[in-house]
């Protein structure tokens, strides 16, 4: 294995563990706006309930208040993981480019190589000919 195919092999690590990451990001990302729609619908039947209930009226303000307050924590948190994601997604995207450049750097070694061969052939051919027209005198 040659050095090139080894940088290919840890970018492509690197690839993948940087993609896992993203993933687990993206599924707290969701998690937390599911918590969010979830203040909000407790939210909708605690109203519904006060408005069915004048009695219960009265523990609305209170309640809605700390939904208010649960909602921003809860929206901060969401403005963090999505800040979050937006890095994991930019160290994504440089190891996709270093894995793209090392991936030309082993290309350009293989096309090289060929020529290289082709070269030698060509000039194998060439003194193989040369002696046969040689020995035809």
């Amino acid at each position: 294995m040659s050095w090139a195919d080894s940088l290919i092999k840890l970018s492509t690590y690197e690839v993948e563990i940087l993609q896992k990451r993203l993933g687990e990001i993206t599924d707290r990302r969701m998690a937390a706006e599911m918590k969010l729609v979830l203040l909000e619908a407790e939210g909708e039947a605690e109203s519904q309930r006060a408005r069915e209930d004048a009695e219960h009226g009265w523990y609305q303000v209170g309640f809605l208040e700390g939904l208010r307050v649960r909602k921003a924590a809860t929206q901060v948190e969401i403005n963090r993981i999505a800040d979050e994601e937006a890095g994991a997604r930019d160290a994504l995207s440089l190891a996709y480019e270093e894995q793209k450049k090392y991936e030309q750097v082993a290309d350009g070694i293989a096309k090289a190589r060929a020529k290289q061969v082709a070269k030698l052939e060509t000039a194998a051919l060439d003194e193989l000919g040369l002696r046969r027209a040689a020995g035809a005198r």
